[in-house]
């Protein structure tokens, strides 16, 4: 699953092209990487997203294309914050 749509599934970032536009701006890290939005996202991969002055660092559980909003959080444990 490409990253952007993986950001936006497991509702880390609220829509796809926001996801796409963090990635241009290189706010988003896949293994210490600078990553594209068309990345293929594996389980295992740890991901950096910065919000403005907060990085948010997570570790990717699995990958589902589609997940309801109780279950989107279990898709990635959060490594720090």
């Amino acid at each position: 699953m490409r990253l952007d749509k993986f950001l936006k599934v497991s509702r880390i970032i609220k829509r796809r092209t926001v996801a796409n536009n963090a990635c241009d701006a290189d706010h988003v890290n896949v293994n210490g990487r600078r990553a594209k939005a068309s990345y293929d996202v594996k389980v295992g991969d740890v991901l950096e997203i910065t919000f403005g002055q907060k990085t948010l660092t997570v570790r990717v559980r699995e990958v589902r294309d589609n997940v309801g909003k109780a279950d989107a959080n279990s898709m990635y444990e959060v490594i720090s914050q």
